[in-house]
Order: C-alpha cells, then sequence, then structure tokens
C-alpha cells in the first residue's frame, strides 16, 4: 500500500502517488524511478548499479503482472468453455432416467415421491427421518426393507399423524443397523426421468419430478430398461 513517496533534495520536493490511490503498479513504480532521477543530488548522482537494480526490479514487476493478466484471461475463458460445454451436455439428458443423491427432496404437490437407499450388506434394520427446511422431524418410516443394494419405496408426503405435508423442501436420512448391532452406511437417492434443464448464475441444473439438482448431484444415469433394485 502507497500513498505517496516524498523526496527532499536541496530545499526540492516532489511526490509520486500510485495511480489508483491504493496499489502502487507498474506505471507507478516508473514514474516514481523517473522522479527518484529527476530529483538526485547533482554533487552525489544515482549510482549506476542502484540504477540497473532498480531497471531490472521493475522489468520483473511488470512481466509478473502481464503473467497475472493472462492467467486470469485463461482461467476466465476456461471457465466459460466449461459451462458452455455442461450446457450443451446436460441438454442431451432430457428424457433420462437418473438416480440423485443427497437426501434432499421437494414437495410441489405431485402427491407422492419414490425414496431410495442403497446398503453395502444385508442390514438386521433400516429406517428413514424425514425433516422440513426448519429441522423439524415430520415423518418417520420404520421397519423398511433390508436388503443389500438399491431399495425404493413410495411416500404420499404424509407426516407421523397421517396428514399432507405443505409444499416445500425437504430432507431425508437413513439409518441402518447391520447384523451384529453397529451402524452401517446407507446412501439416500431418488430416482425421476429429467424432464427440463434450466440454466443460470450456477450453471445447467435437471428439472427431475418437479425440482431442481446440479449435474454434480446425479449419481447414476439409469437404463430404463435394466431391472435393478427392489
Amino acid at each position: 500500500m502507497v500513498n505517496g513517496v516524498t523526496n527532499v533534495t536541496n530545499g526540492q520536493s516532489s511526490t509520486v502517488t500510485s495511480s489508483s490511490g491504493t496499489t502502487m503498479g507498474k506505471n507507478d513504480f516508473m514514474n516514481l524511478l523517473i522522479a527518484q532521477m529527476k530529483n538526485q543530488d547533482p554533487m552525489s548522482p544515482m549510482d549506476g548499479t542502484q540504477f540497473a537494480a532498480q531497471l531490472a526490479q521493475f522489468s520483473s514487476l511488470e512481466q509478473l503482472q502481464n503473467l497475472n493478466d493472462n492467467m486470469t484471461t485463461s482461467i476466465n475463458a476456461n471457465y466459460a468453455l466449461t459451462q458452455s460445454i455442461n450446457n450443451t451436455l446436460s441438454s442431451t439428458l432430457i428424457g433420462k432416467e437418473v438416480k440423485i443423491g443427497g437426501g434432499n427432496i421437494q414437495n410441489n404437490g405431485q402427491g407422492s415421491i419414490e425414496l431410495g437407499y442403497t446398503l453395502p450388506a444385508d442390514a438386521s434394520s433400516v429406517s428413514i427421518t424425514v425433516t422440513d427446511s426448519n429441522g423439524n422431524v415430520v415423518k418417520t418410516l420404520n421397519n423398511l426393507p433390508t436388503s443389500s443394494g438399491d431399495n425404493k419405496l413410495s411416500w404420499d408426503f404424509s407426516d407421523n399423524n397421517g396428514n399432507t405435508l405443505p409444499q416445500g423442501k425437504y430432507t431425508y436420512t437413513v439409518t441402518a443397523k447391520s447384523m451384529n448391532g453397529s451402524d452401517m452406511t446407507a446412501t439416500p437417492f431418488i430416482e425421476g426421468i429429467i424432464s427440463g434443464v434450466q440454466f443460470g448464475s450456477n450453471g445447467a441444473s435437471l428439472v427431475v419430478n418437479n425440482s431442481q439438482y446440479q449435474l454434480s448431484d446425479v449419481l447414476e444415469i439409469i437404463d430404463p430398461n435394466s431391472q435393478g433394485g427392489n
């Protein structure tokens, strides 16, 4: 940070301030060097070696700033290219059935939704807990299938009292116990048909079951002719 440089020689002063007022750039550095030469003591002029060293520093500074500008331009170009490729590829997914991970669901009044989870091995017990956007438990599903692999069930957006939940965002987690009673990792997912693609500032998002998901949420693109899962 440079606010100003003052050089006083033989009763005269000269001030060099950065052009932006905050950060010194290569043009400010050159102005500083010229001011230093103009106001040097005639009886004791600047040493040639020192002058050459300062010129070398100026050259290094200029090259570093040019390199930084080129890197920034290259990064922006790569980002724009990547986003364009993602947008083009995502449009080809319309009509495909996909598996979405994360356990996030959206109630848009569709009546029901298919919840899924993957078990690494047979479990002794499995349950699902659904929470609303405020973290409140609204539904608990017990005695669920315990077979290894993919398991799916339909939920009608009803709470524990049988009332239909209002539209909004919900999250579900899966709790599974192994045969010896220890905790088992279960991966939640939902399946659905990609009905559309929307483009925004964060890139392309897929519309599945009337909800938006990022491409990074896709776990698998499913062959509709396969017969996997329970």
